[in-house]
């Protein structure tokens, strides 16, 4: 990591200068200062006495970065986060990383040149890596939606593991033995934790080796080759438990490419709900997460720790899902012998 004497060896001018520069204290020379600031664009250096100062000099704007903007779940969060960082005066930089770890990297960096005061961050993969980076800087962050295993920082989300769970027992219940699961990037904990819990069910009824998870994408696409392959299997699966709405979605439509209704011939239950302009016929068995909730609380969260009202212990704020049960899913149908 650069630091302030490399930008200082860089423009031909001492440490001091670089600092006055920063802070913008005291007579620059315009040249002078041109120079600087073309040392800490080429180095990337971003100084930790600046990062401590924001939250006296603050630019009242945050920072969310979301692995999908398409998906009407993340934009109920992103409405979440809006009107309460609003209410406080703070506008809002949306980011979408597409589920990539390089992009969600330089829009970090990007962010942290722009002064932001603090950023959401829906991770794009369980690594640690861009929470070290904005701890490097000082920059206060809240994660949101999905856990990074084995840190402690501020998050909010849903249990993800116990909704899978529900999910699957409704299913066990209705009768169905033959469940094959359809999931996002294994590296993701949110979709790890999905299978996780679908897993527990059924190891509880005693059906571990009938367990097939399958991930992908947590994308319409990958959800309609992940059903794709899982229709090859036998015994046939009688149900699909879906890891997020656009997988489910994708489902529906090999479903019905291969003829078979729901949920007649195979349920399908998944998680997050749709808006009812793209709720499909059959209407979808979910596990309901308060996504503007989390989006709001996840940014009330932020701020208290822009004013030193939060807690100096790092705080984990866990929602209630919600079980909804519609007709997408059914006794499986007894097959004639």
């Amino acid at each position: 990591m650069s630091t302030i004497h490399d930008v200082a060896k860089l423009a031909g001018v001492s440490p001091m200068t670089v600092s006055r520069v920063i802070n913008n204290s005291g007579y620059i020379h315009k040249e002078t200062r041109a120079r600087v600031e073309q040392a800490i664009s080429e180095l990337g250096y971003v100084p930790n006495a600046l990062a401590r100062s924001l939250r006296f000099k603050q630019t009242h704007t945050l920072a969310l970065v979301i692995t999908d903007i398409t998906n009407p779940y993340f934009t109920t969060v992103a409405r979440g986060v809006e009107d309460a960082a609003s209410e406080q005066g703070f506008s809002v930089i949306f980011c979408n990383t597409d589920e990539s770890r390089d992009d969600e990297a330089e829009y970090l960096n990007v962010l942290v040149q722009k002064q932001v005061d603090g950023v959401l961050l829906v991770p794009a993969h369980s690594s640690p890596d861009s929470i070290a980076f904005l701890r490097e800087r000082e920059v206060p962050f809240v994660v949101l939606d999905r856990r990074i295993p084995g840190t402690q920082v501020d998050m909010v989300h849903c249990d993800s593991e116990q909704g899978a769970y529900q999910l699957i027992q409704h299913l066990l219940e209705l009768g169905h033995r033959q469940i094959a699961a359809l999931s996002g990037p294994e590296a993701v904990m949110t979709a790890a934790d999905r299978v996780a819990g679908y897993r527990r069910a059924l190891a509880e009824r005693g059906l571990a080796d009938s367990a097939v998870a399958y991930f992908g994408e947590f994308t319409i696409d990958s959800g309609y080759r992940l059903a794709k392959r899982a229709l090859k299997l036998s015994p046939q699966p009688t149900a699909f438990f879906a890891a997020n709405n656009f997988i489910a979605v994708g489902a529906l439509r090999a479903l019905r490419e291969a003829n078979l209704p729901v949920p007649e011939a195979i349920s399908v239950v998944t998680f997050d709900d749709l808006p009812e302009s793209m709720l499909v016929d059959p209407f979808l068995t979910v596990v309901r997460q308060p996504a503007y909730e989390i989006g709001r609380q996840a940014t009330r969260l932020l701020l208290d720790r822009l004013s030193d009202k939060a807690a100096a212990e790092p705080r984990e704020i866990i929602l209630p899902t919600q079980l909804i049960i519609r007709r997408s899913s059914a006794a499986p149908q007894l097959k004639e012998t």
